[in-house]
């Protein structure tokens, strides 16, 4: 089986500062991965290399069948559709509802059928146990209720990987626990996920694969399974 996710021997820059180097790791289908380390130890920049936000200058890596070494400009969109990206900070659209959020993306994405679009919304709301929230506006839900839709919203695509960056970082631990299991519950139907976190809480609790960042590379790595 090919890994979905492989990086041999890369180094990842911001501009053209070296923030992490060396790094080498294989991630499979169904995997869910934590990627942990302080703040400023490259988590981030990894996972925007990955969806192509920083582009791979040395060492080799592919993410779902893209080569992040070559891909072109125009090939980046048609990545970010087989991925599903989570942000901390929700990055939702104000002046909208829960489903006008939705709708956004897929037309941007290429949707068009309206039928079709109402139908896949009502999946994905299902999905993370908003059926009934279609309606509400952003500052009508509460934060763990607004990080679902943020989880909704990478669904819409049916993605093969699902990267998460910080995705409890703005909320209370019992919420936060809520928004790991239903993540650990997606990579059960088959996709790969990452989940970069500082949540060392949330590691002991549901412990799984972790590959922990330090000094400027991959410093160790724990298997699934077991937590040190």
């Amino acid at each position: 089986m090919n890994p979905i996710i492989s990086l041999s021997n890369a180094s990842i820059f911001q501009t053209d500062h070296l923030v992490l180097s060396d790094v080498s790791l294989s991630i499979n289908n169904g995997e869910f991965v934590y990627l942990i380390g302080k703040t400023g130890t490259g988590k981030s920049s990894l996972l925007k290399t990955l969806y192509s936000d920083l582009p791979l200058k040395e060492g080799e890596g592919s993410i779902v069948d893209f080569n992040l070494k070559q891909i072109k400009t125009r090939q980046i969109p048609l990545l970010r559709r087989k991925l599903g990206i989570v942000f901390q900070d929700f990055q939702l659209l104000t002046d909208r509802n829960v489903e006008e959020n939705l709708m956004f993306v897929m037309r941007a994405t290429g949707w068009k059928d309206k039928t079709k679009m109402k139908e896949k919304i009502q999946i994905v709301l299902d999905k993370v146990a908003l059926s009934t929230k279609g309606f509400k506006m952003p500052y009508e839900l509460s934060g763990g209720e607004q990080q679902r839709v943020v989880i909704a919203r990478a669904l819409i695509n049916d993605p093969d990987v699902i990267l998460a960056d910080e995705p409890t970082g703005n909320l209370d631990p019992e919420i936060s626990e809520e928004i790991i299991k239903l993540l650990i519950e997606i990579s059960k139907t088959g996709k790969a996920v990452l989940v970069a976190t500082h949540d060392y809480n949330i590691l002991n609790k549901f412990p799984s694969r972790t590959i922990r960042f330090g000094l400027g590379k991959v410093v160790d790595e724990t298997p699934a399974g077991s937590l040190s």
